[in-house]
C-alpha cells in the first residue's frame, strides 16, 4: 500500500462507518471499531507501513490512529443508544472524531512528502 492508498483506506472506512450511522444496527461492535489493528490502515501501520518507522511522522501516524478508532468508537455508542451523530462524522470538523480523522491523513501527506524527499 503507497501513501495515497493509505489515505483512500482511511477515507473508506470512515464512509462505512459514516453508512452505519445512518442506520445503527449493531452489526459493527465498539470494542472491533476501538481496536486500531483492524482496519486497512491499521494493518499497513503495523506491517509493510512500519519501514517508515524512522520518520518522526510514523509515531504521531499511530498515535493520531489510535485517537481517531478511539473516537469513532464512542460514536458507535452514542449511535447505538440512539443519539444522532451523521452530521459529526460527515461534516464536523471540530468533533473529536473530525479532529483525529484529520490529522490522520494530514500526517500521512506529510510521510509521503518526507519519503519523496
Amino acid at each position: 500500500m503507497d501513501f495515497n492508498q493509505a489515505i483512500s483506506a482511511h477515507s473508506d472506512w470512515k464512509r462505512k462507518l459514516s453508512s452505519y450511522l445512518q442506520k445503527p444496527d449493531g452489526s459493527i461492535k465498539p470494542a472491533d471499531v476501538a481496536a486500531d489493528n483492524k482496519c486497512e490502515l491499521g494493518k499497513w501501520i503495523a506491517g509493510e507501513g512500519a519501514a517508515f518507522c524512522n520518520c518522526e511522522e510514523f509515531a504521531t501516524l499511530k498515535a493520531e490512529h489510535a485517537r481517531f478508532h478511539k473516537a469513532a468508537a464512542a460514536v458507535v455508542i452514542r449511535a447505538d443508544k440512539g443519539e444522532r451523530v451523521t452530521e459529526e462524522v460527515a461534516i464536523g470538523a471540530g468533533s473529536e472524531f473530525g479532529v483525529a480523522s484529520a490529522a490522520v491523513v494530514m500526517t500521512i501527506m506529510h510521510m509521503k512528502s518526507a519519503a519523496s524527499h
